[in-house]
């Protein structure tokens, strides 16, 4: 009879043999200086979350505000070199499936192989990003609570200063049917990064568009993760740097843009009628539009409409500094962690004299006012 061996089980076993190999395997520092690829320790009072996608535009950001960044395109050592010189953590993505995870010889191998590789490109810890459904009180429920959890010991304990983060949705209220035990993993890990958009991914009201990430709404959120007892220490609001596109089945004399039913998860409309667009796009189509940019004083956001080529209306709804600022001022006063964004790859980083001075007011709004 042939032997039949348990992958996971013999991974957890050999990781730990394996890691001092793998670790030698990463070979020398690929930065300037070999103090460039020491963890991050020092942690400041106020935290700027950058996710970055990839590219070479990380050269143009605002370094002065930056304490994190979340690696989520391919790995580049010069970005982790220069973060380092600023004092910033680079940090991996963490996603797995939740039905893997329910077996904790799969979630120590699953750990031990993250922070090998955190070990091996010179990071400073993980930003776990699993937006996947969990029904309450389920096998799922109580196993991504304990990955968190083990995810945090065991990278605080291999690699000094290190932070482990969660991303969750703008509202603890089951969101897209992800019931998590919130409590648990707030205080499990670092920090929370609160996705504050996408609020429209499931419309259970009118099939209308809207803004990514209402204020009221938005500040709706915080509120009821505040309630559950979680520090707004514990917090960081993400804003978006992107927007919505729908396509108007009838656009009214009031701007009201009916959208095509695309049931998600229950609801029968949702964001998913209308296309993402990142800012650096809408900036060049905003001043051509039929409308201009108009602001929605209920919402507190921009939006304009546009006509295409084949004669549709759309309305197209985004963040801007002006919203955005008013989010910072919330961060401020109600003394949350920090503010971050998805993503930081979606500015118009050219030459371009405009451009430039609109990414320049883009990162200033993450400022909070005094």
């Amino acid at each position: 009879m042939a032997l039949r061996w348990d992958l996971p089980a013999l991974t957890a076993l050999l990781l730990p043999l394996l890691a001092p190999a793998l670790s030698a395997g990463a070979g020398a520092c690929p930065c300037s200086e070999a103090a460039l690829c020491r963890p991050v320790r020092h942690r400041r009072d106020f935290e700027v979350f950058v996710f970055d996608v990839g590219q070479k535009t990380w050269k143009y950001y605002d370094w002065s505000q930056i304490t994190t960044v979340a690696v989520f395109g391919k790995y580049d050592s010069e970005l982790m070199c220069y973060a380092h010189s600023k004092g910033a953590r680079v940090v991996l993505k963490g996603d797995v499936s939740l039905k893997d995870i329910i077996d904790p010889t799969f979630r120590a191998s699953w750990i031990a192989q993250k922070v090998n590789l955190a070990k091996m490109q010179y990071m400073d810890g993980i930003n776990i990003d699993i937006e996947q459904e969990v029904d309450c009180l389920s096998p799922e429920y109580e196993a991504l609570t304990a990955l968190v959890e083990e995810t945090t010991q065991r990278f605080h304990h291999e690699i000094q200063g290190s932070q482990v983060t969660f991303d969750v949705a703008w509202s603890p209220k089951n969101i897209d049917k992800r019931c998590y035990n919130y409590t648990g993993i707030a205080g499990a890990c670092d920090f929370l990064f609160v996705m504050s958009y996408d609020e429209q991914s499931q419309i259970w009201s009118e099939c209308i568009a809207a803004a990514n990430a209402p204020y009221n709404q938005t500040l709706t959120g915080y509120s009821d993760y505040i309630k559950m007892g979680i520090s707004p220490k514990k917090l960081i609001m993400g804003v978006p740097w992107y927007g919505y596109d729908y396509t108007c089945l009838n656009l009214s004399q009031d701007d009201v843009c009916n959208i095509e039913k695309v049931p998600f998860r229950g609801a029968p409309c949702s964001d998913a009628a209308g296309l993402q667009v990142p800012y650096k796009v809408i900036m060049k189509q905003v001043n051509s539009s039929v409308s201009g940019s108009q602001w929605n004083k209920d919402q507190q956001a921009p939006y304009y409409n546009y006509q295409d080529p084949a004669g549709h209306f759309h309305q197209v709804w985004y963040d801007n500094p002006q919203s955005i600022s008013l989010k910072a001022a919330y961060v401020k006063n109600y003394g949350l962690r920090g503010i971050g964004m998805w993503n930081a790859n979606s500015l118009d980083y050219s030459e371009d004299a405009l451009a430039r001075q609109q990414t320049k007011e883009m990162w200033g709004a993450l400022k909070p006012r005094l």
